[in-house]
């Protein structure tokens, strides 16, 4: 007699094995969502295959819910005066790690290939920076600090520039293919106006949420009350985010940030302490599930393109992070440690990758079905592979820089 969980079941055990984890490999000195994220390699498609493909796309839902809180506790944590104090160089941290990131990635990939339009493509993905592995970690080990506010606020804005990188290098790279390839070329200044409305609509929208949460949360009779308030708005912000396709992590940053700084600190206070007992939950079950994703049997595939990838992407995100902060005058502290928390990469980049291989999968040309089909699959494994980089560099930036307590 055979048997089969049911998906809830599996959930269930997920969770419960996964705390367990988060705790072994922590007395190793690594993060716990390490542990997350091991486990779900084990119980997903590659080693015992007790979640299969079609589990793991019923259950996004679930890492759209965590991604908006992580997004919100974001926005949550930058009020305008902590960011005024970490001065410009925030905004060029932002610029200079993720153009360095595209550049580099762009240059070794055309270096493997020699073909130009490959290049801008993965250049072109690189920029997005994931939050939850360093937003998991600096919680995880209470890290406060200038490294760890500033880290909160680059991973956060991060995604806006990176969605408008893309957009603009994406269709360079569309327009140079179809011209070789002979075929109508379309407008270059779509590729630009495309993600500068998406970037202004998510803040928009975020920001009305915002309002509306921040009316509303002092009316609560009850503190108990909170999270359900809470979680109605996040789920709203993801639930418009994708109808309008906009971006899922602005539009809860924005709500977050409107409460920061419109509100009364005891409040948000009450907020983050009611939020406190729900975001371990969430983790477990975001980084579980980026686990679970990982197939061994594409790991081989990745070839030279994936390798140029990764040692770019990081060499772009560390080496523009350090310039960045030494044009805009931060610490040494900061010029030295904040490229190593920003090294994950998920959510963004694989839903850009997708984008990518729809749009070049409908050009009648043998290079874009080429770059369509291979997009993916480099992106997604090696996604994975800075989802379990990322958090253990993120740890050893926040030791170096004296803000996990002892």
């Amino acid at each position: 007699m055979s048997f089969e969980f049911t998906l809830l079941a599996l959930i269930g055990i997920a969770v419960t094995l996964g705390l367990f984890s988060g705790r072994l490999v922590k007395k190793v000195g690594l993060p716990s969502i390490i542990g997350y994220m091991l486990l779900g390699t084990v119980m997903g498609v590659s080693v015992l295959k007790l979640f299969h493909h079609e589990h793991l796309r019923e259950l996004t839902f679930i890492t759209d819910i965590a991604l908006g809180f992580v997004a919100f506790s974001i926005g949550n944590e930058l009020k305008m005066s902590t960011l005024k104090s970490l001065g410009k160089s925030i905004g060029l941290i932002i610029v200079f790690e993720s153009v360095s990131a595209l550049i580099l990635v762009a240059v070794l990939v055309y270096l493997v290939t020699g073909d130009i339009v490959t290049a801008l493509i993965f250049g072109s993905l690189a920029p997005a920076t994931a939050p939850a592995g360093t937003v998991a970690v600096i919680r995880e080990y209470k890290a406060k600090g200038k490294l760890s506010s500033s880290l909160y606020a680059v991973a956060g804005f991060d995604d806006g520039v990176a969605i408008l990188l893309f957009g603009f290098t994406a269709a360079i790279a569309k327009q140079i293919l179809l011209s070789s390839s002979g075929i109508s070329q379309g407008s270059l200044a779509s590729g630009l106006i495309q993600p500068s409305v998406e970037i202004v609509l998510s803040l928009v929208l975020g920001s009305v949420l915002g309002f509306l949460y921040s009316y509303l949360i002092p009316k609560l009779v009850s503190k108990n009350n909170i999270p359900a308030l809470t979680f109605g708005f996040i789920l709203m912000g993801a639930g418009l985010a994708e109808m309008f396709h906009l971006s899922l992590i602005l539009v809860n940053m924005g709500i977050g940030f409107v409460l920061a700084n419109t509100t009364r600190h005891s409040t948000v206070v009450s907020v983050n302490e009611q939020l406190r007992s729900l975001m371990p939950l969430l983790f477990i079950l975001f980084f579980f599930l980026a686990g679970a994703h990982l197939n061994f049997a594409s790991l081989p595939a990745l070839g030279l393109i994936g390798v140029a990838y990764m040692v770019g992407r990081a060499a772009g995100k560390i080496g523009g992070s350090w310039l960045g902060a030494y044009l805009g005058g931060a610490s040494k502290t900061i010029r030295n440690n904040i490229g190593f928390g920003l090294l994950s990469q998920a959510g963004v980049a694989i839903g850009l990758s997708l984008l990518v291989s729809q749009e070049f999968s409908s050009i009648d040309s043998a290079q874009a079905h080429s770059i369509a089909e291979s997009v993916v699959t480099t992106i997604t494994a090696t996604c994975i592979l800075f989802e379990i980089l990322g958090p253990i560099t993120a740890k050893i930036a926040l030791k170096n820089a004296g803000e996990i307590p002892d």
